[in-house]
């Protein structure tokens, strides 16, 4: 075992002084030292439960006989930052993974479990397992069940589009305040198919969760089996020294990739995935994932796309029902439980066709997001399973705002018009710093009632974001890209099957504004600083 480097010999006598202090002695220094990554925060709806869950993840480490040790991991609410400062969300996802590095590192440990949940935690561990290699298993906290009000499921993004629909004087606001104490009725991650969850499911797809964790309800019995369950299995595969990289393989990321087009999940996938399996030598192309996507049927409408929440998902049959549907396109590959990713697909049943169609009756012939390129942008990307059939090509003026906050002002006095294309650039990793997301414009638009106005911005949106709302574009403006050429009235042409993003400019045009602009002043912590350092250096 890696923790036998402190624990026999007399020259680490003074290290196991020290282990004795914390109650490991004895036939402890012959079991495995199991870590628990805990985010257990009491701010974040999707936290506020983990530590019960970690209890039982403690538990099981014990009876399977390793000795657990537990440590905290910071997790930020991208729903309560969009309102404070949303630039330190994505590069949390980094110091989640360099304080996973820190703390196993530091202490030799044999293996760990990573308690998760939320939009950069997940990936922000996914990316330590991969890069650390040792055993691991993540616990994913499980979704919000729905809210209701007035007959109707809410959720979060109810609340978000509430916002356009009272400015525009189409909701009462003592009605709104009643929706915000309804939308979200407890713990667990947002209720649609919103960043979140997308990652729990993905996290179960590359098989470095147990079958049948990402989909259960956070205040659900099953969650606390499950967590008992992750706790036993990282002991067994320390012991087996079974890791991360043994499991996860370029197959497992096409599969993920899959099933992210089937079930129409976060654009953030096009952002996480590829950094977590750059973190283990693998290499994905967008362009691959926009030729899966033309290959891959649409097969579920879940919240922001359509009507089904993360319940219906799961009393549909969870992830096995996906992969039973997909069984013919996947790559056969083992999981962390030790069970195939056939296995699991041949084992699995739909229990409701309408929240998991058919691959011969699909909701859409293509998979859930699009990849854009063009004199605007070498990539760009789209929900297209969440757009409008009617916005799909789309030509219109741009309206450029260097801030969220403009467009909700512009919105507020009515400069907005059907038709307009809202430009945010310098909202990249470099420009903004921090690549805020912009569920908040984008949410504010759809609740004013308009049906023709397009977002297109080198930041990016909110896995609850839905319309025709274009990100992740690069090159980013802050680094010379088209996009921070465009001007007030400039004609953009959105053509989504077409794959396209251009602006009615010629080359030299957009070379020569890019030349004579200026990036807008930003304020930036310590920590933005160096993270638009970092994303400077990468390009």
């Amino acid at each position: 075992m890696k923790s036998d480097i402190f624990k026999k010999g007399i020259d680490t006598l003074p290290h196991r002084a020290l282990l004795s202090a914390v109650g490991i002695s004895g036939a402890d220094l012959d079991k495995p030292l199991i870590g628990i990554a805990n985010s257990y925060n009491d701010i974040v709806p999707g936290h506020v439960h983990l530590n019960t869950l970690a209890e039982e993840v403690r538990r099981g480490i014990t009876d399977a006989g390793g000795v657990p040790v537990a440590w905290g991991v910071p997790g930020v609410c991208d729903g309560l930052a969009m309102a404070v400062e949303m630039r330190l969300s994505l590069p949390s996802r980094e110091h989640i993974a360099d304080n996973i590095e820190i703390m196993a590192l530091s202490h030799s440990i044999d293996g760990w479990v990573g308690v998760t949940n939320c939009d950069k935690i997940t990936p922000g561990m996914l990316m330590a397992a991969m890069r650390l290699n040792l055993p691991a298993v993540m616990l994913t906290g499980g979704p919000m069940l729905a809210g209701e009000l007035g007959g109707q499921k809410r959720d979060l993004i109810s609340c978000f589009e509430a916002v356009g629909q009272v400015h525009a004087g189409g909701l009462d606001s003592g009605e709104a305040e009643r929706l915000a104490t309804h939308a979200c009725p407890g713990p667990g991650s947002c209720a649609g198919l919103f960043t979140a969850n997308t990652m729990a499911i993905l996290t179960e797809v590359l098989g470095l969760s147990l079958t049948g964790s990402a989909t259960p309800p956070a205040v659900s019995s099953r969650r606390k089996a499950l967590a008992y369950q992750t706790g036993r299995r990282a002991v067994e595969i320390a012991r087996a020294d079974i890791k991360p990289r043994d499991v996860v393989t370029p197959k497992s990321f096409k599969n993920a990739w899959l099933v992210d087009l089937a079930i129409g999940g976060s654009s953030n996938t096009a952002l996480h995935l590829p950094a977590i399996a750059a973190e283990g030598g693998i290499e994905l192309s967008l362009q691959a994932l926009d030729d899966l996507s033309r290959k891959t049927p649409n097969l579920c409408q879940l919240r922001p796309a359509g009507p089904h929440f993360i319940e219906d998902l799961d009393r549909a049959g969870g992830v096995p029902a996906v992969l039973n549907r997909l069984e013919d396109l996947l790559e056969d590959e083992t999981t962390i439980s030790g069970q195939s990713i056939a296995g699991i697909a041949g084992a699995a049943n739909c229990a409701d066709r309408e929240v998991i169609r058919p691959m011969e009756d699909p909701y859409h012939r293509e998979g859930g997001i699009a990849v854009l390129n063009g004199n605007l942008a070498d990539e760009a990307i789209v929900k297209q399973s969440a757009v409008d059939p009617s916005m799909l090509e789309h030509r219109g003026p741009a309206k450029v705002f260097h801030t969220e906050q403009g467009v909700l002002e512009a919105i507020k006095a009515g400069q907005i018009e059907e038709g307009d294309i809202l430009v945010l650039p310098f909202q990249g990793p470099a420009g903004a710093p921090g690549m805020p997301e912009m569920l908040s414009p984008t949410a504010a638009v759809l609740g004013a009632g308009f049906k023709k106005v397009a977002l297109i911005t080198d930041g990016r949106f909110s896995g609850g974001t839905r319309g025709p709302c274009i990100g992740h574009i690069t090159p980013e403006a802050y680094l010379g890209g088209p996009i921070g050429a465009i001007r007030d009235g400039d004609e953009i042409h959105i053509d989504i099957p077409n794959r396209k993003l251009t602006v009615a400019l010629t080359d030299e045009q957009i070379a020569s504004r890019v030349q004579d602009g200026r990036p807008p002043e930003r304020s930036m912590t310590p920590l933005l600083k160096r993270y638009r350092k970092m994303a400077v250096e990468r390009g």
